[in-house]
């Protein structure tokens, strides 16, 4: 598939996304979204994948949204949903994704970090800047991230960024807890790489239902349903080929082969 407004490759066992409008650092638009669900709905489909990292081209991560393609629809509030999600629920695509790791090179400004707030794990170049900056341009946040930035920050913390609106670089993002990991520019990717493949090697069933239980139990206070859930995927786990190779690795000693003869 040929895409526009991205870039798309395999290394080994990792899709690797390259955000692909170095010129606009890479600002967000309706058909960058598309074409990222495309993406990732193929490396999802893509028995040879077992991860999914994306970075930004040139020295942008994403630097919002391109308010120059907002601009002729502004009157226009169904179009804007539209636009605004691109026609596709992002939230749900990357919560039941394959590991999704962001590698964020460089500015990354309101949707540029909107959208990767529900990744799995989000590593941080030094030269990166987040910056949460809707109220400054008199909106509100979007795709969930008043839920996810609590998540990943605690409730004094979102409300700084969220209400202050302010930059903060790579590493104190690594000390707010917005990133998970911080980097050198030119060790990024290696990084990023490095931990999908670790996340790879294992079951990739087994990856998404772990993801799934995260996403439903995080903020569920009942641990009778938390352990139904749990349960569930449990009782199903030892039904697939995944879990009968690994039991028959570990009695022959040897390493587990996911991929071989399975579907990821």
């Amino acid at each position: 598939m040929s895409y526009e407004q991205i870039r798309v490759e395999k290394q080994n066992s990792i899709c690797l996304i390259t955000l692909n409008r170095p010129d606009k650092l890479n600002a967000w638009t309706p058909d960058m979204s598309r074409e990222l669900g495309q993406a990732i709905t193929a490396a999802n489909e893509d028995d040879e994948i077992g991860a999914i990292v994306m970075t930004g081209e040139g020295r942008g991560f994403c630097a919002g949204a391109d308010m120059s393609y907002f601009q002729t629809n502004i009157d226009a509030s169904e179009t804007r949903a539209h636009q605004r999600d691109g026609g596709i629920d992002w939230i749900s695509l990357i919560r039941s994704s394959k590991p999704c790791i962001a590698a964020v090179n460089g500015p990354a400004f309101g949707i540029g970090v909107t959208q990767i707030l529900p990744f799995d794990m989000i590593v941080a170049s030094t030269q990166a800047k987040f910056g949460l900056v809707f109220v400054k341009v008199g909106i509100v946040p979007e795709l969930a991230s008043s839920h996810f930035l609590v998540q990943r920050v605690g409730w004094g913390k979102a409300h700084d960024l969220l209400l202050t609106a302010r930059a903060v670089s790579g590493e104190e993002a690594v000390q707010l807890g917005l990133a998970d990991r911080l980097s050198q520019p030119e060790t990024l990717l290696t990084v990023a790489i490095e931990l999908a493949t670790q996340m790879a090697d294992n079951p990739s069933p087994m990856l998404r239902m772990t993801k799934e239980l995260l996403s439903a139990n995080a903020c569920d206070t009942d641990t009778d349903r938390i352990q139904k859930r749990e349960h569930e995927k449990l009782e199903l786990c030892y039904t697939l080929p995944e879990h009968k190779e690994a039991v028959a690795a570990f009695s022959e000693k040897r390493k587990p082969d996911f991929r071989k003869g399975l579907k990821g």
